[in-house]
């Protein structure tokens, strides 16, 4: 295990004296002797609730030196056999150990047949004894029944505040059930071209003891799900052939597996062996003849500033094994313009640059370059899916992201158009606020749509929605109905599981899943790859029909992208898959990465592979710590380099909430992603949390997608992290471990898409210095989008401050909590080129000493950025926060400049300065322009403040309550005099 030590928490010590029977109930009565074994041991187990660190799964890990403890009474601790079970006894213990004190617990025992919704009495409620001089501390209980799911409930618990359990034994046999497995893989042709239609065909057989039901086969290649197909009832010991069409595939050298019931929807034996991998791989030869693709775009300049005319040429190459002689047309598309070039004659096997006719306009924030190669499809190529190549442009402020967004209001649509207040007042369940633009269209009645129309080819789709939660909370899932240009496409599945918290935002751990009162975190996203790209002016419509269940949607806006094919596996790089992990089958692969990755920082392979698909991680990437410091192993990698196929193909997942997933990883850091030391490299992959709150309803946790040390020269490119508590937190305390001491020193994050979380997107802590984030994008985080803390809690407070860490052309929409940007201490930080749009309640961009922060010195520099409808009221709406705020809540804030920047329809002031005893001197503001403060100043002084700034060339126009506003009883100075636009010359 990787540096795991049993808990050492003892139950509470009470004295009482008691007779262990009188009348003895039937658990001290020896029961007969059990026919059957444990079938709860480390199967799926969940509570009602849980206290610190002692969760659910303690209770089925067979160690008595672990526990779980309930948060108070009614509680409930459920056991999933996965399959019925001809169940004898229930055996409950405690740790035998002489520490634990006698005590009594009452509780019922509950069981759920696989066929059944509700739970039913197994055995009704009494009291039971646990005594480490009695009985050891171990409880059995005779019962009888066939069940799938065994549920503990608890209504009291004499010797602690919620009810204990060490380990749970569900003793039984398994009932006759079905077992479905894939026992065969081939495929025909045996040896495919490129230009060959492949049929997987998949043996299924039933190994089990009962009928099974129809279910499906879904077929991955390279492991991603190519294809599906029906399979058949099943007698016991019947077997059937299934033939599964994966279509056309590029030459190359594939992985096939299959698995049988993807979706669980058979009762059976055994879960865990519905998947098989060929053991040979699907070899695709080339195909004769040309075939044409796009290697790159060139832009001249490669770095354009705004406003600057920008030519392009084209790299065409031809894999073919055939020259193409005639002329051909290669197109750029960029944003609404089209440019065409001509390619003349290329070799089988040849590269020609083509140069562009006519140029682009560069404009702020860049923009999406779509080249296709063969563009008015002249050539019968061998391969015509692979012409199309895109990349963005980085120009001025804000991220180059590679997709194009569309507003649903802008849209298309038949339904209601939602629109925020003039305050734009979160948490009282306003959609409208927690939109982008502070609009968004509501889909009640059958037939209401949003359609867009794509200005880009696509393949791709994003969704950021709202569907109801279930009515006793935990989300819910329905589907909308896609069409493509009228015609439908297929369903697309929206999920409320991580939206929908309830409760008061000035207190995020105390928000909760359970329905009631104001809601807020309405939305969340669903996103799905469409098989085939379609063209610029192709019309998405997103239709509620007669089988979409929701009683309402939500549509904000949609993303169309064109995602590149998957990349190849680099040379020298190790698949996870050489270790045992299997794609696409719903089985935990944490051991195989696990593996992958320790080899690899032992440097007994180059660097670590994860192949297209789907693959399912149920504890955190770390290093063996064999010195076992505490419960929980804290320790990173180091020098290893994890490359994946691009994160739309490369997507690692988790299924079990942090907090019930035990083990060796701290639930606040959550069970997936990685734990990173130093020196790691990390690229185009995906990393998706199930994480569903902040830390309500029992200290629940989010998790953290990316955490540690990080140390030097770590680089984390082109990856998506979503459902998180955090994105990514840089750096630990000082006095975690001490030898490993190792902050942040040089970490570059480029490319990211972080989405959705309960609390940060990036956080630099803990002395992380001379680090940057870069041309990345943020959507829905519950805190700071991005943050430098620099905190006290380093090895040395004089050398260890948070510096030189730089936010750069990144863009941010909507935190529902907190800040888009925030800088707490430290020294030569800067945050350029960003555009902040729609934040909730705090200002866009802040810089704070509170959270308690080394002081700041020297310079801090706010330059070149675009603000949208942010600012907001917080603490009880009491406190309304500017667009950029500067709050020196104790200690001053000095070295401040704010340039170059443009504030638009803040929704109170534009900046503003707040003292809670601290100072802001000698701020400096040039060239700023604030346009339409919605219900406040253009730069308002509070009456508590204190400082100077000096103004500009500073333009305000169109505020509610005055340009530059000094409230009576300050002691800010401000020098100089913003003006009106239309005064300017």
């Amino acid at each position: 295990m990787l540096g795991q030590i049993a808990s050492v928490r003892r139950g509470p010590g009470i004295d009482r004296t008691t007779e262990l029977c009188g009348p003895c109930p039937d658990a001290l009565i020896p029961p007969p002797a059990a026919a059957g074994s444990n079938l709860a041991l480390n199967k799926p187990i969940e509570a009602s609730s849980a206290v610190q660190d002692f969760v659910a799964a303690n209770a089925n890990d067979d160690r008595t030196g672990t526990y779980w403890e309930s948060n108070g009474y009614p509680s409930t601790l459920t056991v999933k056999l996965g399959a019925d079970a001809d169940v004898e006894a229930v055996v409950i213990k405690l740790s035998p150990d002489q520490a634990w004190a006698a005590r009594t617990q009452g509780l019922q025992i509950l069981g759920r047949a696989q066929s059944a919704t509700d739970f039913g009495s197994m055995k009704d409620r009494a009291d039971y004894d646990f005594s480490p001089t009695g009985n050891q501390n171990t409880v059995t209980i005779p019962v009888s029944g066939r069940y799938a799911d065994v549920q503990l409930k608890f209504f009291s618990n004499t010797g602690a505040p919620g009810a204990q359990v060490a380990e749970i034994q569900v003793v039984g046999t398994a009932a006759p059930n079905p077992d479905l497995t894939v026992s065969e893989l081939t495929w025909s042709p045996a040896s495919p071209s490129e230009s060959d239609d492949v049929t997987v065909n998949a043996m299924v057989r039933n190994t089990g003891t009962a009928p099974a039901a129809a279910t499906t086969v879904d077929v991955s290649i390279g492991g991603v799900v190519a294809g599906s197909a029906p399979v058949g009832a099943l007698a016991a010991g019947a077997s059937a052939t299934v033939r599964v069409d994966v279509g056309k595939r590029p030459m190359g050298t594939y992985s096939v597996s299959a698995v049988v019931d993807p979706t669980d929807t058979v009762g059976e034996q055994d879960n865990s062996n519905n998947s098989r991998t060929a053991e040979s791989e699907l070899v695709v030869a080339q195909s004769p003849g040309p075939d044409l693709e796009v290697l790159g775009i060139t832009s001249t300049p490669a770095n354009p500033a705004v406003g600057a005319s920008v030519g392009f040429t084209v790299s065409v190459h031809n894999r073919g094994t055939t020259a193409v002689n005639s002329s051909t047309v290669t197109r750029l598309l960029v944003e609404s313009a089209t440019l065409n070039g001509t390619t003349g004659a290329v070799p089988a096997g040849g590269t020609v640059t083509v140069p562009i006719s006519g140029s682009w306009t560069a404009k702020s924030g860049g923009a999406n370059l779509t080249a296709t190669a063969d563009a008015t499809d002249v050539v019968e190529e061998t391969n015509e899916n692979n012409n199309v190549f895109s990349r963005a442009i980085v120009v001025g402020r804000g991220a180059a992201v590679p997709y194009t967004e569309y507003e649903a209001e802008k849209a298309d649509y038949r339904g209601t158009l939602l629109t925020s207040d003039k305050k734009r007042t979160f948490g009282h369940t306003n959609f409208a606020t927690e939109s982008s633009g502070r609009r968004s269209v509501r889909l009640d009645s059958t037939g209401e749509y949003v359609e867009v129309t794509s200005t880009v080819p696509s393949n791709s789709i994003v969704v950021r929605n709202s569907v109801p939660d279930a009515s006793g909370g935990g989300g819910a899932e329905a589907t909308i109905s896609l069409y493509v240009d009228d015609t439908f496409v297929r369903k697309l599945t929206l999920s409320s599981k991580h939206s929908w918290l309830y409760g008061d935002t000035d207190s995020p751990e105390g928000l909760t899943n359970t329905p009631g009162g104001d809601a807020r975190r309405l939305f969340d996203e669903s996103n799905a790859l469409l098989g085939e790209t379609y063209p610029a002016g192709t019309k998405f419509r997103l239709q509620r029909d007669a089988g979409d269940s929701a009683s309402f949607y939500v549509i904000d806006l949609v993303d169309l992208e064109q995602v590149a094919p998957p990349a190849a596996q680099p040379a020298g790089c190790t698949s996870i898959t050489d270790y045992g992990a299997v794609p696409n089958d719903g089985i935990d692969d944490t051991d195989a990465i696990q593996r992958a990755v320790t080899a690899d920082q032992n440097g007994d392979i180059g660097c670590v592979w994860i192949p297209p698909g789907q693959w399912r991680q149920e504890q955190k990437i770390l290093t063996d710590d064999p010195l076992n410091r505490g419960q929980y192993n804290q320790v990173g990698i180091r020098d290893v380099t994890i490359r994946g196929a691009g994160m739309w193909h490369s997507q690692l997942y988790t299924l079990t909430p942090p907090q019930d997933a035990g083990g060796i990883n701290h639930p606040h850091e959550g069970n997936f992603g990685f734990d990173i030391d130093d020196n790691t490299k990390i690229s185009d992959i995906a990393i998706f949390g199930s994480g569903t709150i902040r830390g309500g309803d029992g200290n629940a946790e989010g998790g953290v997608g990316l955490n540690g040390r990080f140390g030097k020269d770590t680089k984390i490119t082109n990856v998506w992290l979503e459902h998180a508590n955090v994105g990514v937190w840089v750096g630990r305390d000082y006095d975690n471990i001490p030898d490993l001491w190792g902050p942040g020193d040089g970490v570059e994050f480029t490319g990211m898409r972080i989405r959705d979380t309960y609390a940060d997107g990036i956080n630099f802590a803990n002395g992380t210095h001379s680090s940057t984030v870069f041309n990345s994008s943020f959507r829905n985080t519950g805190d700071d989008s991005l943050a430098v803390w620099s905190s006290k809690y380093v090895k040395n407070p004089s050398v260890d401050v948070g510096h030189d860490n730089h936010f750069r052309n990144n863009t941010i929409q909507l935190p529902w909590r907190a800040n888009g940007i925030a800088v707490y201490g430290g020294y030569g930080n800067t945050i350029e080129n960003n555009i902040v749009s729609d934040t909730m309640n705090y200002p866009g961009i802040m810089l704070a000493t509170d959270h308690d922060p080394l002081p700041f010195s020297g310079q801090t520099l706010i330059a070149n950025n675009e603000l949208y409808r942010t600012g907001g009221a917080f603490w009880g709406e009491a406190q309304e926060f500017g667009a950029i705020t500067l709050f020196a809540a104790g200690q001053d804030i000095p070295g401040v400049t704010i340039r170059d920047t443009d504030i638009h329809d803040s929704t109170y002031d534009g900046i503003q300065f707040k003292s809670g005893g601290g100072s802001v001197p000698g701020a400096q503001i040039s060239n700023v322009r604030i346009d339409n403060s919605v219900n406040g100043s253009g730069i308002l002084a509070h009456g508590g403040a204190r400082g100077s700034a000096t103004l500009t060339d500073v333009t305000i126009t169109g505020s509610a309550d005055g340009d530059v506003v000094v409230e009576p009883g300050s002691q800010f100075v401000i020098n100089g005099s913003a003006v009106k636009a239309s005064a300017k010359k």
